[in-house]
């Protein structure tokens, strides 16, 4: 018995400068340092990035930021240090010198792709990562994002009001099995997997873009137009879009977002416009093809 207690000091002698720096990280300055206040999910401390600036169109639709404008990066404690991934949303003429002063500024990144087809300015999405200190990396983040448009400052007092939701929400959580959130006039919903992929040994949760995505913008009259993201297996993604074209929900993109994670997953991105309850079924059918968490 005496050996064992003399392991287990041992082994949590080791452990506590570990989890120590941990929890001495002064997110504080982490806000400061990228000029924004994050939303805090567990240990993860995630910043939204809306490109508020943009106004964009898609067949029509003047599309909110909340619906496919919404980029971010999140920060995770990670061995006395801090792990970051992200998402941000960029014109084609702010990717080169962005991602330029990501590189010499020791972040990595993991993709760049398009999510929406036909949208007007088109817009793209860089996927960013990294390990290390998580001030010096949210400088790096903020002054890379010097070179584009992305706002930065609090809204103005006295700015419109937040659109209601003109959308039977109540009948779309049940047909969508969980329920969605209001945000900037948007109805979203994040649907997790059952079991997350790992990436440097940590769980990629939702708050670190681990979950389907989908977000529902009313467009009148019970209509809403419908983007987001699925998070599948590479022997889902087939299975998966034979069943969103069978509901008349157009495919507008298929790839990765991170480069080391397993199981592999991949992200599919898609778009409709049509009444919202029918789409919310077509987006369960379709779901139900994949492995998510069941309530």
């Amino acid at each position: 018995m005496k050996t064992i207690s003399v392991l287990a000091m041992l082994f949590a002698a080791a452990a506590m400068p570990a989890l120590a720096q941990a929890a001495d990280i002064d997110w504080t300055k982490v806000d400061a340092a990228l000029g924004k206040s994050a939303v805090v999910s567990g240990d993860v401390h995630r910043y939204g990035l809306p490109r508020s600036d943009l106004k964009v169109t898609l067949d029509g639709v003047a599309i909110k930021p909340a619906l496919a404008l919404g980029g971010w990066v999140a920060f995770a404690p990670m061995g006395g240090e801090a792990t970051v991934m992200g998402d941000l949303v960029l014109l084609d003429t702010e990717i080169t010198p962005v991602m330029t002063s990501l590189l010499d500024g020791g972040l990595d990144i993991t993709a760049i792709h398009n999510h929406i087809l036909r949208a007007s300015p088109a817009t793209f999405y860089m996927h960013v990562g990294g390990h290390g200190d998580p001030v010096k990396m949210a400088a790096v983040i903020r002054s890379a994002l010097a070179a584009s448009e992305t706002p930065f400052d609090p809204p103005t007092t006295g700015a419109a009001p937040t659109p209601a939701i003109d959308l039977d929400t109540a009948k779309l959580d049940e047909i969508m099995g969980v329920k969605g959130t209001a945000v900037g006039g948007v109805y979203q919903f994040g649907v997790p997997r059952r079991d997350p992929s790992v990436e440097m040994g940590m769980k990629v949760t939702g708050p670190l873009g681990g979950a389907n995505a989908i977000n529902f913008q009313p467009t009148g009259n019970g209509k809403a137009a419908i983007t987001g993201d699925f998070l599948v297996t590479g022997d889902e993604v087939n299975p998966l879009i034979r069943t969103l074209r069978a509901n008349d929900i157009e495919v507008t993109a298929i790839h990765s977002h991170m480069l080391d994670e397993q199981p592999r997953m991949f992200f599919i991105h898609f778009w409709a416009n049509d009444d919202a309850l029918k789409l919310a079924r077509g987006v369960r059918a379709a779901l139900e093809k994949t492995a998510i968490a069941k309530s």
